[in-house]
């Protein structure tokens, strides 16, 4: 019996010089790396195709952008409406201000180093006299005793407002808060005589409260300087209230809270990040209340009269009359160095405002 030969398959190579088509067993390692190659290079030129695009659209939306913006600006040399319009609505104000302010400032200036119409040589001649004896001698005792009033008040002012403006800041009770703020905003422009009435019955030498508690025996006098700074602190007070609180009021909560969780305690919160961020606004606010000090006439005029010095007192004695002859602009010397001390604490305020304002902005 005879064992038929065992077929042996053909190798690739002649399958393919025979012209037939490979299946897919036949195909060899040469040709599915030609393959990949191909895919991969489609792919690439896909991802590059993609990116091109993209590129040339955002370029074109940005020229697209730079078109509309330049249609929409204002061309040079052409103002914009808006701005002539914001000066025409400011306007009034602005001519309130030098009919109120301008002129009487020019006016007191121009008097204050000119001599008298009173005076030997008729009246209208520069002169540096008047400048000069405001101060000196009582003039100049006046201006010291209205300073010093004027920081002292200011200063207790502003160490008693704070905290009272911090428990009206962190008050949980709306009705309180509010009370507070509009009994404030009602006291700090209470003055004049009704104020000085006010403490004469209640302080004064015969006021209800001294005869009850006996203050005069322990040596309270409400006619001297410092019964006058008591007084004025009954309208600085809730002025610094009102000045602070919003200030307090921008303090953020997460700068309390991150001090609490890395073991700060409220004294040094206070220290090392609530005053330093106050400061500005507290130093305006001192600023403020000096100021309102420093111009406060009706009240020491109808409570002490000339018994505390003080420079608003000596400029109505010099308009009433009572001066030498020949010293009639005295008074305008004497409101030209209020002035100008006006003018170092607006110096000094408004740029300590600003910088509060951008802190808790």
């Amino acid at each position: 019996m005879t064992t038929a030969p065992t077929p042996v398959p053909a190798p690739a190579s002649a399958a393919q010089s025979g012209g037939g088509a490979p299946g897919p067993a036949a195909t060899t390692p040469a040709t599915a790396d030609a393959t990949t190659a191909k895919a991969t290079d489609t792919t690439d030129t896909a991802d590059t195709t993609a990116t091109t695009a993209t590129t040339a659209t955002t370029a074109k939306s940005t020229e697209t952008a730079k078109t509309a913006k330049t249609a929409r600006a204002p061309r040079p040399g052409k103002p914009r409406a808006g701005r002539g319009r914001a000066w025409l609505a400011a306007l009034p104000l602005l001519l309130f201000f030098l009919v109120g302010f301008g002129l009487p400032a020019v006016a007191i200036a121009i008097g204050a180093f000119t001599t008298s119409p009173d005076a030997p040589d008729g009246g209208g001649t520069f002169t540096t006299d008047n400048l000069t004896g405001s101060l000196q001698g009582a003039y100049w005792t006046a201006l010291w005793g209205s300073v010093k009033l004027s920081l002292l008040t200011a200063l207790i002012a502003t160490v008693v407002g704070l905290p009272l403006a911090q428990a009206v800041a962190t008050s949980r009770f709306r009705v309180f808060r509010e009370a507070v703020l509009s009994a404030s905003g009602v006291l700090a422009n209470f003055g004049g005589v009704p104020l000085a009435f006010m403490f004469v019955a209640t302080l004064g030498n015969a006021g209800e409260v001294t005869k009850k508690f006996g203050l005069t025996s322990h040596g309270w006098n409400l006619y001297t300087f410092t019964g006058l700074s008591v007084v004025y602190l009954y309208f600085l007070v809730p002025l610094m209230v009102i000045t602070i609180t919003p200030a307090l009021e921008g303090l953020r909560t997460q700068w309390r809270e991150a001090a609490y969780n890395n073991g700060a305690t409220v004294v040094q919160y206070w220290r090392h990040v609530a005053l330093p961020v106050l400061v500005p606004s507290l130093l305006g606010g001192f600023v403020l209340l000096f100021g309102a000090s420093f111009a406060a006439y009706a009240t020491a005029e109808a409570m002490v009269g000339s018994s505390v010095p003080l420079i608003s007192m000596q400029i109505g004695d010099a308009l009433s009359g009572n001066v030498l002859v020949g010293q009639g602009n005295l008074a305008l010397a004497l409101g030209l160095d209020m002035i100008v001390v006006a003018c170092l604490v607006m110096a000094v305020y408004l740029p300590l405002q600003r910088r509060s304002a951008k802190w808790l902005a």
